[in-house]
């Protein structure tokens, strides 16, 4: 376990398991093909619920039951996934083309460290090689191929090997994720995947931080969120729940180069209680209700609207005949990147938001 002691800034940081969200964090795990991470998030649940079981979808539902009579049932959802590539074809020089799974930004794939979740021959095993999109280099380059922002299709994955020791290992439809290391400096963490696995992580602390609890409770670590908040649907509908709370990261544009009226949320200005995005409003007396909670608590929290984006709470919102839902969101900067990061301030602050609000 990491732990960052000290003072910065007037805020006294606290033990942060940062060994588990490093985990959370390269584990590779794109939409549909979630399993190592949910393997992380099964181990580190037991314990901590009452029962932790796996539903048709693959998303991991645990529970936690109160001691309050009449107890109302909440739903947290967290997603577990995150963007990334299936093998598509591989070519006669053995170069493997790619379909994605979630929207990137082509800009930030050049020269990337990937792994390929090989399964031909009858064998899994993982490979790893580089991505670049096809063309020439830059000592040869004409001016107009400096220019030009490939496409998905035009990036390949060069695994370094020969082409026939290619095709018996890899398989169309094997994952390919991108490969980075989770970074901590003193006030922050850095890494891939952050979007959503810094959220799974802030679900299961807030959960180990509970001395009681008032609602009869639901986590729900969905699938498939990336790709149309598909595990959220079925987890909301199948848990019956009064209400919804999606946890997710949201854009932290406070940077060079943008307008402040688009940076939607401060980085290090804590927990972003999201009033709307463009898949979900959030129920307006739910979010009053986390915002007091975080003022009689002194929680750092901040308002924040997303124009573009959605979360689990329009699959949870949907869900039966419907439920009130709200999105608790922690800031990122260089949201679906390798450079993902993250606040500890808003890290903890989301932790406690969310404990308080569940506490009895």
């Amino acid at each position: 376990m990491g732990v960052l002691s000290g003072s910065v800034v007037g805020l006294d940081f606290w033990p942060m398991n940062i060994a588990l969200l490093k985990a959370l964090s390269e584990a590779p795990g794109i939409s549909g093909r979630e399993e190592r991470v949910r393997e992380i998030v099964v181990k580190e649940a037991k314990g901590l619920f009452d029962s932790v079981e796996i539903d048709p979808m693959g998303s991991v539902i645990a529970t936690k039951k109160s001691k309050v009579k009449g107890a109302k049932k909440v739903i947290v959802a967290a997603h577990i996934d995150e963007i990334g590539f299936y093998v598509k074809h591989i070519d006669a020089g053995g170069f493997i083309r790619l379909a994605n799974v979630g929207g990137f930004d082509t800009r930030n794939l050049f020269a990337r460290r990937v792994r390929v979740q090989a399964s031909g021959g009858g064998k899994s095993r993982d490979l790893f090689g580089v991505m670049n999109p096809g063309g020439r280099p830059i000592h040869i380059a004409k001016e107009e191929d400096k220019k030009k922002i490939p496409e998905v299709g035009e990036f390949m994955v060069d695994l370094l090997l020969p082409a026939d020791e290619v095709k018996a290992a890899v398989r169309v439809g094997d994952p390919v994720t991108l490969v980075q290391e989770l970074m901590e400096t003193a006030t922050a963490v850095t890494g891939k995947a952050m979007d959503d696995r810094v959220c799974v992580f802030i679900a299961i602390e807030a959960v180990r931080k509970l001395k009681s609890l008032k609602y009869d409770l639901t986590v729900a670590f969905t699938v498939q969120e990336e790709v149309g908040l598909r595990g959220a649907f079925a987890a909301g509908y199948a848990s019956q729940a009064d209400i919804g709370i999606a946890l997710d990261v949201t854009l932290a544009v406070d940077t060079p180069g943008v307008p402040e009226e688009e940076a939607c949320s401060k980085f290090g200005g804590g927990a972003a209680l999201t009033v709307l995005d463009s898949a979900s409003i959030a129920d307006r007396p739910l979010l009053d209700e986390f915002e007091a909670v975080a003022k009689k608590n002194k929680i750092p929290h901040q308002l924040s609207i997303l124009v573009r984006g959605g979360t689990d709470a329009a699959g949870l919102q949907r869900a039966r005949n419907g439920m009130r839902t709200f999105t608790l969101s922690t800031p990122t900067r260089n949201i679906h990147t390798v450079t993902e990061a993250c606040s500890k301030v808003d890290i903890q602050a989301s932790i406690d938001l969310l404990a308080a609000w569940l506490q009895a």
